[in-house]
């Protein structure tokens, strides 16, 4: 626990392993410059794998592997039989990218569970909100800038991954995406940059 000078104290961040995770203490602050998929058309999106894949930067067979293992799975249509799609939600694509990152960084698959079940558990407007620390060994939740810097005073945590920062960047990888309409199956085509810049160019030419 550290000071902060009006006789209150920074509640700690806790680790993100094994067995229960408790409620992590909430800070007043600033909150993140990010915007949450929000409205009922945002519950009724969802990308196919190539889709999620894309966003999140990682291969098919790792996809498909995490789905069958149940490390990240599908929320809006998981897969029933051959010939089915599967359709992952914001939040999937979101969570595939942590998942990743941390992979990258060479966090243990248990480690990696834990943490994505607490992902899961969080609200929407929660996640932008998190950033993930991790010493190679244990993923700890921190809600606020001064239980990062305790953590980091503590020299346990070695890397840090920002949920809002992964957030905006799926959100715009997604934008630029196809997305399904899961009540009509309806495909959902993206605008094309490149096909808008010749557009412009043929309008001043």
């Amino acid at each position: 626990m550290r000071s902060m000078g009006d006789g209150t104290a920074v509640g700690s961040p806790y680790p993100l392993f094994g067995g229960a995770v408790e409620q992590a203490p909430r800070h007043a602050g600033p909150a993140a410059a990010v915007t949450a998929p929000r409205g009922p058309e945002a519950d009724l999106i969802g990308y196919r794998g190539p889709t999620a894949c894309a966003a999140a930067g990682i291969t098919y067979r790792q996809l498909d592997y995490w789905a069958r293992t149940g490390l990240v799975e599908p929320s809006v249509r998981p897969t029933h039989g051959s010939g089915t799609q599967r359709l992952y939600s914001f939040r999937d694509v979101v969570v595939l990218k942590i998942v990743k990152r941390l992979l990258d960084t060479g966090v243990s698959l248990q480690n990696i569970r834990t943490a994505v079940q607490h992902l899961r558990s969080r609200g929407m407007a929660d996640l932008p909100r998190m950033t993930l620390m991790s010493d190679g060994a244990t993923v700890y939740e921190c809600t606020s800038p001064d239980e990062v810097v305790d953590l980091l005073q503590g020299g346990q945590g070695v890397f840090g991954i920002a949920v809002g920062v992964v957030w905006r960047d799926v959100e715009s990888a997604l934008s630029q995406l196809h997305g399904e309409r899961v009540d009509t199956g309806e495909t959902l085509v993206r605008p094309n940059p490149a096909d808008e810049l010749a557009r412009r160019r043929n309008r001043v030419g």
